[in-house]
């Protein structure tokens, strides 16, 4: 990343601020003001997120913020409530508390003297989310916002449900990280001597997200709470939104611009969970300045032209040897002037004895059973960019799939958007789930993942319900896959791979499933892109800047171990993802260290054996004040209920402080 030294040493930084609620409770916050702030009033952006100023993102803040505050723009940083150094309990994701206290939040910030009255709001993740959560609230001072990996939608697109199908890859360890991540204590010497009733209350009052979230399996007034695509209309401050392919969260943007009528830009390139500056896999941009102009101009009215350049900027992919994980990935950028694109017409694919053929064949019927190692080389739904992260080589999980193939093209074919699939099948259980994976398949045989998708076929009249299936019984379903980016090369071909499980992607239906497909019902749409005019000067960003870590020292660099177990015995396969997510020590001496694993098992003939554990170790310290946090989290089923226990156990030195067991069941409702 490049380095302006030039612009260093440019702001004051006021930590702890204390920012009063109207209930009586302090939220605690981090302040980088311009050094021009003293004789002006500028402009304030706001990142709000429960993750700890302190330590949780505290190397990623001093990249990110010294550099808008260079630039002229104050930049906020607040630990919710019940986070960090902050008062309170924070009791779930996205709850309405959160939002008003963020509009509290934007109102206090206008108002003080250094600010001309005009906030932003930024983040990655929760805070992108937060964003447009906050913006649909219409806060008066808000004037734009920058939301990057985020969703509209927090049933469709989170890390709960995919399709009406619960995520096993990512609902247990995302809420094993919160019970981990709320169970940290404040700091000693920002809060004072009552730290220790903070840190023990919330252990003791926190729920066990993962319990809340089992309870609703459905799309229910939960979910629709805080997503924002139920009133796009809602938000009318200008919105950028920001995405990468190997992320989870990509499809947002292009339902975001094709839904909000306020200014909005998208931006999607070939990165993972990861700010565009520090995007992997590559190439990473200069996102910094981009924001930089975002900011002045919807925040100091100035002229960058930012709102003359194309809605949408985007990178098509080329193929790549199918790897777990890509430094770079070839491709180019695009542009379109508004999306849905003129430059996009979906393109009909028919299934049959032939493969994929644009004409449609007579019909035949297929069957495919469960294969409960399909899944094995999904990858991860949202990834970090750790090595380990992607899908490999598709061929395993090809051979596990009923699959059907185009003939080698002749000439290059670009997709961008949303492929659709259209099936006409039955299945053999009252409840059943189908999985669609969209690949390209190299010269050399190879098959890498491009797309995919997958529907609860109980949901099939809708998320909000639930329909079970009449055995033998044909059905109609529509599933839109993942969007993609993508350049399909002369001599490849496109392979659309169907099965009924995807584990541990999806936690598998309750019986062994066999679906049967009547081809002549049976059909793929994908979203073909011809080149446009405007492509010419897309991708001109500047070079990645920001300001470097001073002071901060590495104790231990991040590892990864991500390895499969398959006992031919038992029929036991395991999965198993260790991480160190490394050590480090501020200047002032505080250091902060993460450990955690994830496991899932199955029994290769029974689905209701499926189980994954999730485990976190994290220590927080300075001097003699030393803590560590230990959690261990499991969910297991029947073909009746789910079964979720967690444990907590906290230590200041060597003692325990506070121990905590939790058991608790939920009734399966269709999954």
């Amino acid at each position: 990343m490049r380095k302006r030294p030039d612009l260093l040493n440019q702001s004051q930084i006021l930590d702890p601020i204390w920012i009063p609620l109207s209930d009586g409770t302090r939220l605690a916050a981090r302040i980088m003001l311009p050094s021009s702030a003293s004789e002006n009033a500028v402009p304030a952006v706001l990142e709000y997120l429960p993750y700890r100023r302190s330590d949780g993102t505290f190397r990623r803040d001093a990249v990110r913020h010294p550099y808008l505050a260079a630039h002229g723009i104050a930049a906020v940083r607040v630990d919710m409530r019940g986070s960090g150094d902050s008062e309170g309990i924070l009791a779930d994701e996205y709850l309405p508390i959160e939002q008003i206290d963020a509009c509290e939040v934007i109102a206090w910030i206008a108002a003080q003297h250094w600010c001309n009255g005009n906030v932003g709001m930024f983040g990655i993740s929760w805070g992108g989310f937060n964003a447009l959560q906050v913006a649909a609230r219409r806060p008066p001072a808000l004037k734009a916002i920058i939301t990057v990996c985020s969703t509209d939608d927090r049933y469709a697109d989170d890390v709960h449900y995919m399709g009406g199908c619960l995520l096993a890859v990512d609902m247990l360890p995302w809420a094993s990280v919160m019970l981990a991540f709320n169970a940290r204590p404040p700091d000693p010497a920002v809060v004072g001597p009552h730290w220790r009733e903070s840190w023990l209350s919330r252990i003791e009052e926190t729920p066990r997200y993962s319990e809340i979230w089992l309870a609703h399996q459905r799309r229910d007034a939960y979910w629709q709470q805080g997503s924002v695509c139920e009133d796009y209309s809602g938000i009318q401050c200008p919105v950028y939104a920001v995405g990468g392919w190997a992320d989870g969260y990509t499809n947002a943007v292009f339902r975001l611009i094709a839904g909000l009528t306020a200014p909005r830009k998208g931006l999607v390139g070939p990165w993972a969970h990861k700010y565009p500056e520090a995007g992997v896999p590559g190439p990473a941009i200069g996102f910094q300045d981009e924001a930089i102009r975002w900011w002045k101009h919807w925040l100091n009215g100035e002229q960058t032209g930012i709102m003359d350049e194309p809605m949408l900027t985007s990178y098509l992919q080329d193929a790549v040897q199918p790897a777990s994980w890509y430094a770079q990935r070839p491709g180019r950028w695009t542009a379109d002037l508004a999306w849905p694109a003129q430059s996009v017409n979906e393109q009909m694919w028919c299934m049959g004895q032939l493969g994929l053929t644009a004409a449609p064949q007579a019909g035949h019927t297929y069957t495919i059973g469960t294969d409960l190692r399909h899944g094995a080389d999904a990858g991860m739904w949202c990834s970090y960019a750790v090595p380990g992260d992607y899908p490999p080589d598709q061929r395993g999980e090809d051979g596990r799939s009923l699959t059907f193939d185009t003939a080698p093209v002749t000439r290059a074919v670009d997709i961008l958007g949303f492929p659709r699939v259209t099936l006409r099948m039955t299945a053999n259980q009252a409840t059943a789930m189908v999985v669609v994976r969209l690949c390209d398949i190299a010269p050399d045989g190879t098959s890498l993942l491009v797309s995919r998708g997958m529907l609860n076929l109980t949901h099939r009249d809708g998320h909000d319900t639930v329909t079970t299936l009449i055995p033998g019984e044909y059905i109609d379903v529509a599933l839109t896959l993942n969007a993609a980016g993508h350049t399909l090369q002369p001599g490849h071909a496109w392979r659309i791979a169907i099965a009924p499980s995807y584990w541990p992607h999806a936690w598998p239906s309750a019986h062994l499933v066999t679906l049967e497909l009547d081809s002549s019902g049976c059909h793929v749409l994908l979203p073909v892109r011809t080149a446009q005019a405007e492509d010419a000067g897309a991708g001109m960003f500047e070079e990645p800047a920001g300001t470097p870590e001073r002071g901060i020292d590495e104790l231990r660099p991040d590892a990864r171990r991500r390895y499969e177990r398959y006992d031919q015995v038992s029929m036991m396969w395991e999965l198993h993802d260790e991480n160190d997510h490394g050590a480090f020590m501020r200047p002032d001496g505080l250091t902060y260290g993460h450990r955690s694993a994830d496991r899932y098992f199955i029994v290769t003939n029974n689905p209701c054996s499926a189980r994954s554990v999730c485990e976190h170790e994290i220590t927080v310290g300075r001097g003699d004040w030393q803590t560590r946090v230990v959690t261990w989290s499991e969910l297991r089923c029947d073909s009746l209920w789910f079964y979720i226990d967690n444990r907590i156990t906290a230590y200041e030195g060597k003692d325990v402080v506070a121990t905590q067991s939790h058991q608790h069941r939920v009734a399966r409702d269709g999954i």
